[in-house]
């Protein structure tokens, strides 16, 4: 039996990083481009950007023209990480994918819907701060506000935002400061090579952020 193409997806802890920026970018055809990375400093990690309080330790652009560094060549990962192993992955959004962002409680309780429903899902990141990413079709950005706005929500009254042009998400298996490693929810295999659009998502999601809402006014009230 051959290997399948979900065996060659970068596991979920252990694998260099360089390993998997060049699979991302050779079996999935997804941009990549190194990111800031951690390093230790008087006996705890610290991001190579210096910054005492950074928000996203070892996780976000180590330079302003990231954008034109991302690459989708196999030969252009191995290269960058090459240069510096530790960097971590980051991916463009925008181009072959966007991200629509909600928190892992409401993520979860939308998956396990779509997953009843039995809909077609992208890949799915988990980050160490608690927050999901449902990889989709581009140009959900531009219409995923009108689409909660028709679903009878505020956009601005629940936590589900959009990821696109100009913007980035961290891909496994990197390690977000002293927190963990981000993982995959559901892995990309050969069954979700084409991505959903978000509109085939976005009532499962924007019904479970709309329940997490309610129940925080709940809690306040």
């Amino acid at each position: 039996m051959g290997v399948t193409e979900a065996a060659q997806i970068p596991k979920q802890r252990g694998e260099p990083l360089l390993d998997s920026a060049v699979r991302y970018a050779e079996e999935r055809h997804w941009d990549v481009f190194p990111g800031t990375w951690l390093e230790a400093v008087e006996g705890r990690e610290r991001c190579s950007c210096g910054t005492e309080a950074c928000a996203s330790p070892g996780a976000h652009p180590a330079r302003p023209d990231w954008s034109t560094q991302a690459t989708g060549s196999a030969v252009g990962a191995r290269r960058m990480w090459s240069k510096q192993p530790r960097a971590s992955i980051l991916l463009p959004t925008g181009r072959t994918f966007d991200a629509l962002e909600v928190s892992d409680s409401a993520g979860f309780l939308a998956l396990a819907r779509m997953e009843r429903m039995e809909l077609t899902l992208g890949p799915v990141t988990c980050t160490p701060d608690r927050r999901m990413f449902f990889f989709v079709l581009p140009g959900a950005a531009a219409k995923v506000p009108d689409l909660v706005r028709k679903l009878g929500w505020m956009p601005a009254s629940i936590d589900l935002t959009t990821r696109g042009e100009g913007h980035f998400v961290a891909a496994p298996p990197t390690r977000v400061g002293g927190f963990g490693a981000v993982q995959w929810a559901r892995k990309p295999t050969a069954a979700n090579r084409w991505l959903p659009d978000a509109e085939e998502l976005i009532s499962a999601l924007a019904y479970a952020c709309g329940r997490e809402a309610a129940d925080a006014r709940g809690r306040r009230a």
